[in-house]
């Protein structure tokens, strides 16, 4: 994620802010400019999700919306006279921002479904009934339609729910570039040229679905899949396998987006070798190979899990990146590049 600057008095900035720390100016995220924008010109007005603290991007003001190019992707949220429901909904919404982000940074096609019914990307936030007067919502995606279960956004439930199913590394972003993932295997990859180096990497998504993740939750994941997957559900279908690649490779872009920003340099003390210095100075979203985003973020995973070992926490990053697994994500750069150079 970037750094961003207040343009009255040059004060550091965040994406979240809604204000200037140092002079106080209202600020909104422009998604046209993927920049911060002071609020003193006619040229914006706030989302109407702002009013509400849900949301801080900005609508330009020849536009007859009234919700930002974010808000307008939601096509459902929960009940707001329930207790919570307002925190947990914009916890939701904060994060599809930042997908947002992402996506827009990699050049991918991005379109509401008001615009195209058919093929736009939509988010359904949606709260199970009490008492279980109904079935769970369950998080997943179908046609271009995202639900999360607003479950998710409640961090005691969620760690919970990752324990139980013995995940590793369980959050919101998580589940929305995992989602997206989806989505856009069915924009980029279906039916077209890399569908036969997709069932190579990956495997043949024409095998039974249901079957697959039935098996999957009854016997549990393939036996070895550490050597072959970046996670053990992504060992359930082809599919899954894509969808947890594509959500890693979205982690790996945008972290080293942040670690570029803030100047970061990986030189372990004591070294053999003076290789051992990874300067992250190189923007990860400026069409950069993938053997040099993969040389960089493998040393910056040790880093981040080295300080998070100091503050008495687990890794941040549980994963262990085999030779199979960076042929995959180096799949997905190449899908994701190939679009957007226009090819």
């Amino acid at each position: 994620m970037r750094l961003f600057h207040c343009e009255c008095c040059g004060q550091r900035l965040y994406f979240e802010n809604t204000h200037c720390v140092h002079c106080d100016t209202p600020q909104g995220f422009d998604p046209y400019t993927l920049s911060l924008r002071s609020m003193t010109s006619d040229a914006f007005r706030p989302c109407i999700n702002r009013e509400s603290g849900i949301c801080n991007w900005l609508v330009p003001a020849q536009s007859d919306d009234q919700y930002c190019l974010s808000c307008r992707m939601t096509l459902v949220i929960p009940d707001l006279s329930v207790s919570g429901n307002v925190t947990l909904w914009a916890d939701m919404e904060a994060e599809k921002q930042r997908l947002i982000y992402s996506l827009f940074r990699l050049h991918l096609p991005l379109v509401t479904r008001q615009l195209d019914p058919d093929n736009g990307l939509g988010f359904r936030f949606m709260a199970d009934a009490p008492l279980g007067d109904s079935e769970r919502i369950m998080t997943g995606h179908l046609d271009g339609v995202i639900t999360l279960n607003l479950a998710e956004a409640d961090p005691v439930v969620r760690e919970a729910t990752r324990r139980q199913m013995a995940e590793p590394y369980r959050t919101i972003l998580g589940h929305f570039r995992h989602e997206v993932g989806h989505y856009y295997w069915q924009q980029l990859i279906s039916n077209g040229d890399w569908q036969e180096d997709f069932r190579r990497r990956f495997g043949d998504e024409r095998d039974n679905y249901a079957q697959a993740l039935q098996r999957h939750y009854q016997q549990g994941p393939r036996q070895g899949w550490q050597q072959h997957y970046i996670s053990a559900y992504a060992s359930s279908h082809p599919w899954e396998d894509w969808a947890e690649t594509w959500a890693h490779y979205l982690h790996m872009v945008d972290t080293l987006e942040t670690a570029y920003e803030y100047g970061l340099t990986t030189m372990p003390r004591g070294s053999a070798t003076s290789s051992a210095e990874v300067n992250l100075h190189d923007d990860p979203y400026q069409k950069l190979s993938f053997d040099q985003l993969i040389a960089q973020w493998l040393p910056l995973t040790t880093t981040m899990n080295s300080l998070n070992h100091s503050m008495g926490y687990d890794d941040v990053y549980p994963f262990n990146l085999s030779t199979t697994v960076i042929d995959k994500l180096s799949m997905v750069h190449s899908v994701i590049h190939q679009h957007s150079n226009g090819i």
